[in-house]
């Protein structure tokens, strides 16, 4: 109860405090706003990627997880009803759509995803350009089961998923893609955890290259995570959008800039 007491009052200070375009002065983060941020279009994928949520969110089906990172806010067992996956540890609908419009506008071709849950952020970003490649990392055996019955249902063919705990897998997973242009870091939840997945990535990173990170602000453990992202050497832009943190590496960014905006 504590800890959603002050996740609440964080919440609120970022909300009365975060800024919109009017307060930014970098062309490509204006340019982003506007192009991507401010964007109200809803396609018909939206609709058939939030009809999938919905049945996830109806169905009475249960899963035996195995969870390797941080714990999930509700403390569920090793039993866990997909409705409860679908309610608590996916993205919410506003996120994924995000997603969607930034890979539009980025045009990443080699996306990884670290933490696929249920699929529906990695559909998302599948959908937003059917010719990438989406190569997403889960570490329970049943949800990624159950993450590919739902890419089955939605018809995509351009994502490749891998099981197995990031650290045993991630490094081999580098070594077969020629870059990184886009990864999302939504897995283990933990400082040094997601700063070595950072580390990793940007030996694959480039300067138009994207990372995503999940829940920067959860714990004061995470806060630190995204302080030590942002004074890394090679980032020159971030975003926090409180929910998540958006990192860039674009040369253009003379001078380092950190922006917290209104999502």
């Amino acid at each position: 109860m504590a800890h959603k007491f002050e996740f609440a009052k964080k919440y609120l200070r970022y909300y009365f405090t975060a800024g919109n375009r009017h307060d930014v002065h970098s062309p490509f983060v204006y340019a982003l706003i506007e192009e991507v941020l401010r964007d109200k279009s809803k396609p018909n994928i939206f609709k058939e990627v939030e009809a999938l949520r919905r049945q996830l969110l109806q169905t009475k089906e249960e899963l035996t997880v195995t969870d390797l990172g941080a714990g999930s806010l509700t403390g569920a067992g090793t039993v866990r009803k997909v409705s409860d996956i679908a309610r608590y540890a996916a993205k919410p609908p506003k996120f994924g759509q995000l997603f969607y419009r930034l890979v539009q506008y980025l045009q990443p071709q080699y996306m990884l995803e670290l933490g696929t849950s249920l699929g529906l952020s990695t559909a998302y970003m599948a959908l937003a350009k059917p010719d990438a490649q989406v190569l997403t990392i889960e570490g329970c055996p049943n949800i990624a089961a159950r993450a590919r019955q739902n890419f089955e249902l939605l018809d995509i063919k351009n994502i490749q998923q891998r099981t197995g705990n990031f650290d045993d897998v991630l490094p081999a997973l580098l070594q077969e893609k020629p870059r990184l242009d886009w990864v999302f870091i939504d897995g283990n939840h933990r400082k040094d955890p997601t700063l070595a997945y950072f580390e990793q990535c940007l030996t694959q990173a480039h300067d138009q290259s994207l990372f995503i990170f999940d829940d920067i602000h959860w714990t004061p453990g995470m806060e630190e995570a995204w302080s030590t992202i942002q004074q890394h050497p090679r980032v020159t832009l971030t975003i926090d959008l409180f929910f998540i943190g958006l990192v860039f590496f674009r040369p253009e960014v003379k001078v380092k800039q950190h922006f917290i905006l209104k999502y």
